[in-house]
């Protein structure tokens, strides 16, 4: 049987939505941009990178470790 590790679920959810909140939030930026296509292009680059951190997490966290006998 395995245990679950809720923190590290938690934590990744968070991380998820955070990632989407930042990458929504920076769409208004792009008025004030030079070039809004090279903003985007990177908030997609780090809120992508961060979202994919957040899904090991859960995932790892859902799979948990053997518990102890």
């Amino acid at each position: 049987m395995r245990q679950r590790n809720w923190r590290l679920v938690a934590v990744g959810t968070v991380l998820l939505v955070l990632a989407a909140l930042f990458f929504l939030s920076m769409r208004d930026m792009t008025l004030w941009s030079d070039d809004p296509a090279a903003l985007m292009r990177t908030v997609g680059e780090v809120a992508g990178a961060v979202g994919g951190i957040s899904l090991v997490m859960i995932a790892f966290g859902l799979i948990g470790r053997k518990a102890p006998v």
